[in-house]
């Protein structure tokens, strides 16, 4: 299983730094900071830079982490985060079905996280080196837990606009379909993450 955990840590990481990067800078064919502040603004998160800048900072630096197994439980749970508010923002009205825009994918990913998080990052990572190769199922729970009270956190945030007042809501088929023409329906990348 040594493989098996640097192989996911790998590939789940680095993928996120991908997509954090795309928010950030637009590599990889993504959005760039402002983009991300509209999708952010169709979504209801304000204030949108803040938001933007957020959700790219924790892809990026969150799939570094995870990618090198350091501070899993941390790496993971922010990651949970933005997975979560994913989910509750942009896809939860198109269904489970990542075909129609849903939120599948996302709930792999957190269930990935999270079992990362219970088996640890194994022996080719830097928690081994500092001395903690495994972290358990009690890490794995809080971990879970602390992503999504951060994403609730940030949902009840950004649901107030940069002069304190609420937000005017949208409807939420209007708000998924937005999101998602602006970053080509992909479902990690419209993460508010």
């Amino acid at each position: 299983m040594q493989i098996g955990r640097l192989a996911a840590r790998a590939v789940i990481g680095g993928l996120f730094v991908g997509h954090g990067t795309q928010k950030l800078f637009g590599w990889f064919g993504g959005p760039g900071l402002d983009g991300t502040e509209q999708m952010m603004g169709a979504i209801g998160m304000r204030p949108t830079r803040h938001n933007a800048l957020a959700a790219g900072l924790t892809e990026t630096a969150g799939g570094a982490l995870l990618a090198a197994g350091a501070a899993t439980p941390l790496a993971a749970s922010a990651l949970i985060g933005t997975m979560i508010t994913a989910i509750r923002k942009v896809h939860q009205p198109n269904g489970p079905w990542v075909t129609n825009g849903g939120w599948e994918y996302n709930a792999v990913l957190v269930a990935a996280l999270t079992a990362l998080v219970d088996g640890g990052p194994g022996d080719l990572s830097i928690d081994a080196v500092a001395g903690r190769e495994e972290w358990g199922p009690g890490w794995a729970v809080a971990g879970l837990t602390v992503g999504a009270a951060a994403s609730a956190a940030a949902m009840a945030l950004g649901r107030r606009g940069s002069d304190g007042q609420p937000d005017v809501p949208r409807p939420r088929g209007e708000v998924a379909d937005e999101a998602r023409e602006g970053t080509a329906g992909d479902p990690v990348t419209t993460v508010a993450d």
